[in-house]
């Protein structure tokens, strides 16, 4: 997705490079307690510079997404059972609007916005997860479970914390990391108190290009990367 020289600085020097907007890369997730890859989702990049990731998921945008290995969908398999059931991988599309993501390096959560049809904006959620490892094409990291909801009117709460605290029951999750988990999530309702950054940035109002094509899903979606930066 990156052009060859993008590649080549990255595995060369290791030094973090940046995406243009308009650039297509991908943005995935690894499935917890394992190495694969079961969330894969292309995007366009909407800024890209030492402060912030902003990326744009299309509607219609063809991804990956975890199923039980009979095809079920996960939230329709019992809790008690979700985490432990055989898995596998499907290719699905994105039918909502659109999702604007943001983060910031290092950070171990990520902002995405949502709106209702007609650009009404509905809200922002935290999505806590492992900080953004970067390679030529995209970017990756591990889903911690937790999320915070955040609301037009600066309300919020907390969201799966019955599937956080489920993932600690099968394993998926031991204490030091469920507690550092908690302890970003607070760091995050600091945030979220005080209104600061994305909250306070107005990305509510901000649109895509029209211009921009609905970037395609590689056949080699789940390829290892050659290098990665934080």
């Amino acid at each position: 997705m990156a052009d060859g020289g993008t590649v080549r600085r990255a595995a060369a020097g290791g030094a973090t490079t940046h995406w243009a907007p308009g650039e297509q890369i991908l943005w995935r997730y690894r499935e917890n307690g394992g190495p694969r890859y079961h969330i894969a989702r292309p995007v366009t990049v909407v800024r890209d510079d030492a402060e912030l990731l902003a990326v744009w998921m299309a509607p219609g945008t063809e991804c990956v997404r975890p199923v039980l290995a009979d095809g079920t969908p996960l939230h329709a398999e019992p809790l008690e059972s979700r985490y432990t059931r055989p898995r596998a991988v499907r290719r699905d599309r994105w039918f909502g609007t659109g999702v604007l993501k943001l983060a910031r390096p290092g950070e171990p959560w990520s902002v995405w916005l949502f709106w209702e049809p007609g650009w009404q904006f509905k809200n922002w959620y935290v999505n806590l997860e492992e900080p953004l490892a970067r390679w030529a094409d995209g970017v990756d990291s591990e889903d911690h479970f937790l999320d915070i909801c955040v609301y037009p009117d600066r309300s919020w709460g907390w969201r799966d914390e019955d599937e956080f605290a489920q993932a600690q029951r099968d394993g998926l999750m031991d204490p030091g990391l469920a507690a550092r988990v908690r302890e970003a999530g607070r760091s995050a309702v600091e945030v979220i108190h005080a209104w600061g950054a994305p909250f306070s940035d107005g990305w509510q109002h901000w649109r895509p290009d029209p211009a921009w094509s609905v970037p395609p899903l590689p056949e080699d979606w789940d390829r290892t990367p050659a290098h990665m930066t934080s």
